[in-house]
């Protein structure tokens, strides 16, 4: 767990996803960095989003400090703010502490406040995304020195928007795993619920060995629509997913 409650882990990918027609902006707040694709600058939209939605969180850990750093599931309670009653509810569906649902949840209530005024949306929030397109989308999976990193994408389909895709590594940032994965990459329409899965099963991959164990358990988290993940040159899979060979190109 990093110091400040909020920080939860640094991005990990930035533009790789750059489709024509959108608008790209940078929304700061805090150690909430975000990275978002809309159809014209929502740049204040964005950020009075980032700030509302991190002030139910930040009260809430002031009035329920163990909150922060809980790494078991938290007990709900009837005055919750939405967006902790989902991380809450992320938690205990994958077994882990609130906290481990923070990227994907913000991700996801930004990108749903942002669509009040853009047809489309992508919202990056340190590796976790929240995605609302109307055409498919190929998104770059980042596995640090895996051999297997930016080589492989996961194909969104329109149809199956929104979606949330994230990622949790033992390797890579801030983020607090006690595997050793390269990457666990969670899709699901839920993105505290991805978030939270991804640590949930990444926590359970220390060789390559674990991953089909990981697998495993992640399939038994009702929501969920598929997993990837990835250990030093090995990779395993589950799920309706759609993964296509990357030759370099930004999808």
């Amino acid at each position: 767990m990093t110091k400040d409650p909020l920080q939860y882990r640094r991005r990990t990918y930035r533009r790789r996803v750059n489709p024509p027609g959108l608008t790209g902006f940078r929304t700061v707040v805090q150690e909430s960095d975000l990275y978002v694709h809309a159809d014209g600058d929502l740049t204040r939209v964005a950020r009075n989003a980032v700030l509302r939605h991190r002030g139910y969180i930040e009260t809430y850990i002031a009035q329920q400090p163990g909150f922060a750093t809980s790494l078991a599931p938290w007990p709900e309670d009837r005055w919750m703010p939405n967006i902790v009653r989902a991380m809450v509810a992320a938690g205990r569906a994958a077994g882990v502490g609130p906290m481990a649902a923070v990227a994907g949840a913000i991700a996801e209530a930004v990108g749903r406040d942002l669509l009040v005024q853009s047809r489309e949306v992508i919202v990056e929030n340190g590796g976790d995304l929240f995605i609302r397109m109307a055409r498919p989308l190929t998104v770059a999976i980042f596995a640090g020195d895996s051999p297997l990193s930016m080589k492989i994408g996961l194909r969104i389909e329109s149809g199956d928007c929104p979606r949330a895709v994230c990622t949790s590594s033992g390797r890579i940032g801030h983020s607090l795993s006690m595997g050793r994965a390269h990457a666990v990459c969670v899709v699901a329409a839920d993105g505290a619920l991805a978030d939270a899965t991804a640590t949930a099963v990444g926590n359970r991959i220390v060789r390559g060995d674990d991953i089909p164990a990981a697998l495993d358990f992640g399939r038994t988290i009702s929501g969920i629509a598929g997993i990837v993940a990835v250990h030093e040159d090995r990779m395993g899979m589950w799920g309706d997913l759609e993964l296509i060979p990357l030759t370099g190109k930004k999808g």
